[in-house]
């Protein structure tokens, strides 16, 4: 079985995380991140996609770690850049950046997250990977 963490949050608190994040700001949906995940994790045989920041929160990363294996994706700041264009009116951190802006918050992000995403039990070139391959890989 398969959830995404951000999505698990909407259908739970009936709003979208973009909302969340102007009506209440990101503490409380850190908070909401953090309480789903718990609940999420006392699942079985279930893979959870998190956002970027979850891991990197609270003790998150260490609550993934005990509930079974992570794996890091890896991607170049470049790519991550490419693939946030695109999706930056739905992102809040990023929604008002310039593309110059949106590099430097990548890789400031990035440079911070890093020490969080190294726990990973897995970490996978993520460029040219598809998800066919990562199931495999985690099989």
């Amino acid at each position: 079985n398969f959830v995404d963490l951000d999505d698990y949050i909407v259908k739970k608190g009936g709003i979208s995380i973009k909302h969340i994040f102007e009506e209440k700001g990101e503490n409380a949906f850190r908070n909401l991140e953090k309480e789903s995940l718990m609940e999420v994790c006392k699942k079985d045989n279930l893979v959870i996609a998190t956002g970027g920041g979850t891991p990197c929160f609270f003790d998150n990363i260490q609550k993934i770690l005990g509930s079974g294996k992570a794996i890091y994706l890896k991607i170049e700041i470049e790519d991550l850049l490419e693939r946030l264009e695109t999706e930056k009116s739905q992102r809040p951190l990023i929604k008002n950046k310039s593309a110059e802006e949106l590099k430097g918050f990548i890789g400031l992000t990035l440079l911070e997250r890093e020490r969080f995403y190294k726990q990973a039990s897995f970490i996978v070139d993520a460029k040219n990977i598809t998800a066919k391959e990562i199931i495999k890989l985690i099989s």
